[in-house]
Order: structure tokens, then sequence, then C-alpha cells
């Protein structure tokens, strides 16, 4: 009786394919980034863009604001009369990243945090913790206008 030669593999063999292409999936889901900024670029951002509204206050000779709230943060500026919207250029309205949590410190956590510049670029002393993933920022706002990032 002639043998013929098998073809085909053996189990163990199939076994160790499966088991390095595993390995290899686990190191692509391990190596791929968060799509999310983190919480420490968002907060120097938003620490930006209030450097830039306390600018516009003292360019402008006008009242400008900024609104944090658990959601997002908006600007608005004051023409003596009433407050209106700011839109233009860094001014949009800007959403917090998925999962960020905005609390302002020494009020309850829901309620808003308003920081206004008036004219002369001073402001009221005001800090926003930005938290997410055990990681926390604070972005503070001194009485003089000056915005500092902690964290």
């Amino acid at each position: 009786m002639v043998q013929r030669p098998r073809s085909g593999f053996t189990l163990v063999e199939l076994l160790m394919v499966v088991a390095i292409m595993g390995l290899a999936a686990g190191a692509v889901v391990l190596a791929v980034p968060d799509p999310r900024p983190p919480v420490g670029d968002e907060a120097e951002r938003f620490a930006a863009r209030l450097v830039r509204a306390r600018e516009e206050a003292l360019l402008t000779n006008r009242a400008v604001a900024v609104e944090a709230t658990a959601r997002g943060y908006a600007f608005s500026s004051f023409d003596g009369v009433q407050w209106s919207p700011l839109t233009d250029g860094p001014f949009g309205e800007e959403r917090w990243a998925e999962d960020t949590a905005a609390r302002p410190e020494g009020q309850p956590a829901d309620a808003p945090l308003r920081v206004v510049f008036d004219p002369t670029g001073v402001a009221d002393a005001a800090r926003l913790t930005l938290s997410r993933d055990s990681r926390a920022v604070t972005v503070a706002v001194d009485a003089a206008g000056e915005v500092k990032v902690d964290g």
C-alpha cells in the first residue's frame, strides 16, 4: 500500500496562527489613541479664549463675559444697554469634549460660571475645574484678569 503525503495543517499549527492573530489584534486595540483631546489641552484652549476675551474687553472698551456650563461655554459683550452673544473668530460657542465634567469652585456643581472682564481688563476671581478619566485641570482667573492653568 502506497501512502500519500498528507496535505493541510495540523490543529496545533492552526491554534498558533489564531493565538498570534489575537495578540496582534490586542496590540492594535491598545495602540489606538483616544480620539478626544486630553483634558489638559481642553483647559489650555479654554484659558487661551479667556485671555482673548480679556483682550477684547480692553481693545473695544466693552465688558466681555464668558459663561461656562456643564455642556460648554459661550461669550457675550455688553454694549451699554444689553448683553449680546459674540460669535466671530474665537468667540463661537464651544462644547466640552465627551465625558468632560466642568465644575466651578465655590458654587453648586450645576450652576454656570460667569466671568466678566470689564473694559479695564479686571474680573471677579473664578476657578473652573475640568475633569475626565480621573485627571483634573483647573483654569483660574484672578482679580486682575490674569488667567492660569493648574494641573
